[in-house]
């Protein structure tokens, strides 16, 4: 059975409300601490600790986004212990692994996993299996390195994401993705390989990397409108999209490129020194190396520090079997949500991965990047 002692639900109300104070404040004001409640729950407490106003933040912007919390509480003082945030999603694929059982999410290029040796196993299974292709979406809990903890069907659609009864037939993107694509992607190579439409110099692909990678959020404060690429877990879509935006608005022409595979790539911004991905997403412009070429560079600040070959963009991801697909900028999340043209689910997913951060940075590992990462 779950763990009698957490809570997933959404905050329903921060009482004293943060209107007009700072959470360091509120709390200075209250050292008994501060009372949450949440929907269908009864109400625990924050109590003052040099984490506390951070964790207070972090719940209000939960209640602002309609985003669900994990928290673990003291059954003796109702305080709250720890604090994760859920990803809500459909369930697209599971499979059998060494040890548990790989998890596919609808709402994330993470690799997921459930092991084995989980208390509660068979019935966090049985709910995967249950909720496989169906449409029928979760909340996933899972510790630093995606191993769930904790796996509830959930009720509520979650703001600018995909909705209760979507969800996509079992499979993993990578086939799913239509195999044509490698043929385009060998056209298009060979077409722009002399001249391409909006190709930019070396100088003038790095100044629009910079314009991005300046934008990357403080670990601690993560202040909109910031990008989390300190947060290279997930939502890679999400800051591709909005890196492409700022480069059109400084009118360049960038495009993207799609990788699907076995990813495991080595990134100092994660505490374990690497993340997973089933595939990945950033920006790319075409390059003027010659009066006579030209080729089409990664822009990716979640991985490096300047515009890079697609062949070093592709080795740092670890597969060499990997395939490499573009598209145009417009091209949001594929198959899940193909355009978002308003920016609604784009700026949704940018709040819940700068939350991801800011909780993350609240562990004892501190905020990334980290200095003990070769």
């Amino acid at each position: 059975m779950p763990n009698p002692n957490a809570i997933v639900s959404l905050v329903a109300r921060v009482e004293p409300a943060l209107e007009g104070v700072t959470a360091e404040e509120l709390l200075r004001q209250h050292p008994e601490g501060v009372r949450i409640e949440f929907e269908g729950a009864d109400a625990v407490v924050l109590l003052p600790s040099p984490t506390a106003a951070a964790r207070l933040e972090i719940l209000e912007q939960l209640r602002q986004l309609h985003t669900p919390a994990y928290v673990e509480i003291n059954p003796d003082t109702r305080a709250i212990d720890q604090l994760l945030i859920p990803l809500v999603s459909n369930v697209t694929a599971t499979k059998d692994a060494e040890g548990g059982v790989d998890v596919e999410l609808e709402s994330s290029h993470a690799r997921h996993f459930l092991a084995r040796d989980h208390p509660d196993f068979s019935a966090i299974e049985a709910l995967l299996n249950r909720a496989a292709g169906k449409g029928i979406a979760v909340a996933a809990t899972e510790t630093d390195t995606h191993q769930i903890i904790d796996l509830r069907e959930w009720a509520h659609d979650v703001p600018g994401g995909p909705k209760r009864g979507g969800g996509l037939a079992p499979g993993p993107l990578a086939r799913r993705f239509n195999p044509l694509m490698l043929w385009f992607w060998r056209w298009w190579r060979l077409r722009w390989r002399i001249r391409c439409p909006g190709s930019v110099s070396v100088a003038r692909a790095q100044q629009l990397f910079d314009l991005a990678a300046t934008k990357t959020c403080d670990p601690l404060a993560v202040p909109a409108p910031c990008i989390p690429f300190l947060y290279p877990d997930d939502g890679c879509w999400a800051r591709a999209h909005e890196m492409c935006r700022l480069m059109e608005i400084d009118g360049a022409q960038p495009k993207k490129v799609w990788i699907d595979g076995n990813l495991h790539t080595l990134t100092k911004n994660h505490p374990a020194c690497f993340v997973n991905w089933g595939w990945h997403v950033a920006p790319t412009v075409c390059v003027r190396r010659r009066w006579w070429s030209s080729e089409d560079m990664v822009l990716d600040p979640a991985l490096f520090t300047t515009p890079v070959s697609l062949t070093t963009w592709k080795a740092a991801q670890g597969d060499t079997a990997a395939t490499l697909a573009p598209s145009a900028a417009s091209l949001y999340w594929r198959v899940v949500m193909p355009s978002d043209p308003s920016y609604v689910d784009t700026n949704y997913r940018l709040t819940y991965y700068r939350l991801q951060l800011k909780n993350r940075s609240l562990q004892p590992a501190g905020p990334p990047p980290y200095a003990f990462c070769p």
